[in-house]
């Protein structure tokens, strides 16, 4: 399966993090899936680090509704998203 590199393909890293942040409003809306607040929080999470200042007020109001398990699962598919990519 090929991966798809955003810096390749001339993407910088404000149309990164807004790209990031729309996966995570996806995820916790249920638009076009399943609502999934881990995924949601990992989204929300990564774009923040790339520079998204809504995400990172997104990913904190979504952490006070969920549990303390989920949060850590959501913060490890960050890290392990970041490691890849």
């Amino acid at each position: 399966m090929a991966r798809f590199e955003m810096l390749e393909a001339g993407i910088g890293s404000t149309a990164q993090a807004e790209i990031l942040f729309e996966l995570g409003l996806m995820y916790a809306s249920g638009r076009d899936c399943d609502v999934d607040l881990v995924a949601a929080h990992k989204w929300f999470n990564i774009a923040a680090i790339k520079g998204s200042e809504r995400a990172a007020e997104l990913r904190a109001e979504l952490s006070a509704a969920m549990t303390k398990t989920d949060i850590a699962r959501a913060l490890r598919e960050a890290r392990e998203w970041m490691t890849i990519h």
